[in-house]
């Protein structure tokens, strides 16, 4: 069996405001890409962490939002540093 997965670059979300783009957008839009990618056959959605983005600084949320959402896909992180 193949494995096909993606890994998020990015933000996902209008920019604006003197704080960057709008945290909620961002996640929601996270989770909308991972489900539409789990119904057509993505095994894998990895994403990355931003620390200096706060809606995407702590993946470990939106992780769980995404693996409580979908079915088949697995979730992980691209990179975490280890401060």
């Amino acid at each position: 069996m193949q494995a096909f997965g993606f890994l998020s670059f990015g933000h996902y979300g209008p920019t604006g405001g003197a704080h960057g783009p709008d945290a909620r957008a961002s996640l929601h839009d996270a989770i909308g890409i991972a489900e539409a990618a789990d119904e057509i056959g993505v095994n894998g959605a990895y994403f990355r962490v931003h620390h200096f983005a706060r809606q995407a600084a702590a993946p470990m949320p939106l992780l769980s939002a995404i693996a409580a959402r979908t079915k088949h896909i697995e979730v992980g992180t691209g990179v975490i540093d280890m401060r």
